[in-house]
């Protein structure tokens, strides 16, 4: 019973959070289940690169490019002009086109790093772009495609056909899309953290704190950087995939430099090495500008799209607001939401309890001695 227990306090946020993100689409708007939906795959690209900058050390400016093979790969391989594959089989294909982009570049990645492979990264946002623009035959040039709906046995991810009502709630596009974001974030949630707790992670660690040291102990330096860049990539094409069934319609100038711009923002924010960070810089950063341009017309200083006021948009504003806290976060908390979350949560289990008899409580000059929970909770504060 009391195994019970422990497992109850220790997974008991976690079922919660579950349950309820489970029902919220009987609750929530269109507009909140966009915001949702966004944020998954947003969730879902910002874990993959914090798997490459902040568990590994590589920084890359390139992720919007591997969004986009994502997207547009699955695009072309579900759709016509295409091969008209099945979309299952065009989901999965995609999110290996663009784990093979990134493979292509591993050998740069594995031997180039710092700047240098930010700069190189950053080529393929401007080659990715030019490519989209100018081969018309496949991405439709500058006016996009329309994306091919996911049908999985015969349901579709689409808008009602056929009709599905749950519990006397229409279940449309944003619906049943949000329990497939669901799905697919929990499976790399969980992948991620895997990955992270095992070998592989603590060999990525090693890298980014000390290549040599990391080459003594046996880790082959460019084997794993040139891994961890087509992880990352993987990650960043589902992203991709995800991002182009809840936009419906692809365009590149979607995927361009200020996207991978925010997806640094994003594990910055959240907190570098952390998957649980990288998914709470996610939701802020993907969330900000459009609960800004739906309460805009409320907020000081900010126009509201179309209004042709003096003021900042909503779009300009979110991306202020998101830089100061950028600098903010680096000032006040280098670790991110989540080591400022895992800080308080540990001062606040070793706060020494003042219940009991008047008899058992400190005098107010009394040293109240450490218990091994104190212990316990000061360790796990400085595990990374």
């Amino acid at each position: 019973m009391s195994d019970l227990g422990s497992v109850l306090r220790k997974r008991g946020p976690l079922l919660v959070t579950a349950l309820l993100l489970c029902a919220l689409p009987f609750y929530l708007d269109a507009f909140w289940l966009r915001i949702g939906l966004f944020s998954m795959a947003a969730a879902i690209g910002a874990v993959g690169l914090g798997l490459l900058s902040g568990t590994a050390g590589q920084l890359s400016l390139g992720h919007a490019f591997f969004l986009a093979v994502g997207a547009y790969g699955y695009v072309w391989l579900a759709g016509e002009p295409g091969p008209g594959l099945p979309p299952a089989v065009a989901l999965v294909l995609a999110v290996l086109l663009a784990g093979a982009a990134g493979g292509l570049f591993s050998p740069v990645a594995g031997r180039v790093k710092g700047v240098y492979l930010g700069v190189a990264t950053l080529a393929l946002v401007f080659l990715g772009h030019h490519v989209l623009l100018t081969a018309d035959s496949v991405t439709g040039g500058f006016n996009g495609r329309s994306v091919p709906p996911l049908q999985l046995g015969g349901f579709a991810f689409a808008e009602a056909d056929p009709e599905l009502t749950v519990l006397g709630v229409p279940f449309g596009a944003e619906e049943r899309l949000w329990y497939l974001g669901l799905v697919l974030f929990a499976v790399t949630w969980f992948s991620a953290r895997g990955l992270l707790r095992g070998r592989p992670g603590r060999a990525l660690v090693a890298l980014r704190d000390s290549e040599t040291a990391a080459s003594v102990m046996g880790v082959h330096v460019a084997r794993y950087r040139s891994a961890a860049f087509v992880v990352s990539s993987m990650y960043a094409g589902l992203a991709g995939v995800l991002l182009a069934l809840s936009f419906r319609r692809v365009v590149p100038d979607y995927f361009s430099l200020a996207l991978s711009v925010d997806y640094l923002a994003m594990i910055v924010i959240g907190g570098l090495g952390s998957v649980a960070g990288a998914t709470a810089g996610a939701v802020f950063v993907t969330a900000l500008p459009l609960l800004m341009t739906r309460y805009a017309d409320q907020l000081p200083l900010v126009a509201a799209p179309g209004s042709g006021g003096g003021s900042i948009g909503p779009t300009e504003a979110s991306r202020y607001l998101y830089g100061a806290a950028i600098v903010v976060i680096l000032l006040y908390a280098p670790d991110g939401l989540h080591g400022l979350a895992r800080r308080t949560r540990a001062r606040l289990r070793r706060r020494p309890s003042v219940t009991g008899p008047p008899g058992n409580r400190p005098s107010p000059g009394a040293t109240v001695p450490a218990t091994t929970t104190d212990t316990t909770a000061r360790a796990k504060e400085h595990t990374p």
